[in-house]
């Protein structure tokens, strides 16, 4: 059984990505809390990398920016690719299969797409299968992760 559930903040503002045949990704990394205090009574986190796809990549970018929190659940995934100088570079990630979207924070930058996706920047926007999506109500409470 390969599942994995992580509630933690975006580290950085998400960028969508046109890889091929119209398909949209994002990646973020989010800040997870780690349950106990180091020696210096400090709470520390890890920060994990997540490859989001297609609609989920969208809504994504389009409604959280950094500091947003998001509760993530998927899978991990392991890859390997060879950088130019050679080197073999190793990849551990989750492959969001959800994102709740706990607390959002508003984008520093409300451009969401980068230069490659800009030619069909439009079309997406039109997209109406985004519109039945809905945020959660702004919670009244403080959430426990900072």
């Amino acid at each position: 059984m390969n599942q994995v559930a992580l509630v933690g903040r975006i580290t950085k503002d998400p960028i969508l990505r046109n890889i091929s045949r119209g398909r949209v990704q994002t990646s973020i990394i989010i800040a997870v809390n780690r349950n106990f205090k180091n020696l210096k009574g400090e709470v520390e986190a890890d920060f994990i990398l997540c490859s989001v796809w297609g609609k989920l990549a969208e809504n994504t970018a389009k409604h959280c920016g950094k500091g947003s929190l998001i509760g993530v659940s998927g899978r991990i995934q392991s890859r390997t690719y060879e950088r130019e100088d050679h080197s073999r570079v190793y990849v551990t990630e989750v492959v969001a299969d959800n994102i709740r979207f706990l607390s959002t924070k508003r984008r520093e930058n409300e451009d969401i797409y980068t230069d490659s996706v800009n030619s069909r920047k439009e079309e997406m926007i039109k997209d109406s299968s985004s519109e039945h999506f809905h945020l959660p109500k702004q919670e009244s409470t403080e959430l426990p992760i900072i």
